[in-house]
């Protein structure tokens, strides 16, 4: 059975999951994490990535960005290839690092994306690493709560569905993730249609 063709446009949003191979850690040190972040900071730069999220755990790491160039699969290629040959290097191994293809999902990003954001940020909740997600040193909610200051995220239009005023806006996008963090059955991907597109 052939692999469904990743769909692509410009401006097209995603919501990305990639899982390790036989699900063991694709981050064995915090070296790691902070080279997966530094190759998607040069990835955003030369194929143009506006970033809405990222969540990184140990087995596997969620990213939500936007493609203005229509090019998910040339960024996503670019990312992967690099860090899997200089994790393998650090790290003194070979063969895969991640299990299969990496998961895209369509995200409609005027009725979904924002829900889709919640969701990512308070994944290390759910998997009850910390009890809130400012505790959890690896994902992008610092930089929606004005907790951090980091070039590599673009919280902006997210933090422009609640309020002109920067601050007013990170207020209320806290409040607005913890409207769910002790809702265990919270899952807006519930809603995908035909299991890989988040949208009407």
């Amino acid at each position: 059975m052939s692999r469904p063709v990743r769909i692509e446009y410009k401006g097209a949003c995603y919501h990305i999951i990639a899982r390790g191979i036989e699900r063991r850690k694709v981050f064995l040190h915090p070296e790691d994490k902070h080279l997966l972040l530094k190759i998607l900071a040069e990835v955003k730069k030369t194929h143009g990535l506006t970033i809405h999220g990222y969540c990184l755990m140990d087995n596997h790491y969620h990213l939500q960005f936007e493609t203005p160039r229509g090019n998910l699969c040339k960024a996503m290629t670019r990312l992967q290839g690099i860090y899997c040959n200089k994790y393998n290097a650090v790290n003194k191994r070979s063969g895969h690092v991640f299990e299969g293809r990496y998961k895209s999902y369509l995200i409609d990003k005027i009725d979904y994306l924002l829900e889709a954001n919640r969701y990512l940020h308070l994944n290390p909740v759910r998997a009850k690493i910390v009890e809130r997600p400012e505790q959890y040193r690896w994902s992008s909610y610092g930089a929606f709560i004005g907790k951090t200051k980091e070039k590599l995220v673009d919280p902006e239009w997210i933090l422009s569905r609640f309020e002109r005023k920067k601050r007013k806006a990170e207020k209320e996008y806290r409040e607005y993730v913890r409207e769910k963090i002790n809702d265990g059955s919270y899952n807006p991907f519930k809603a995908m249609y035909g299991g890989y597109i988040l949208g009407k």
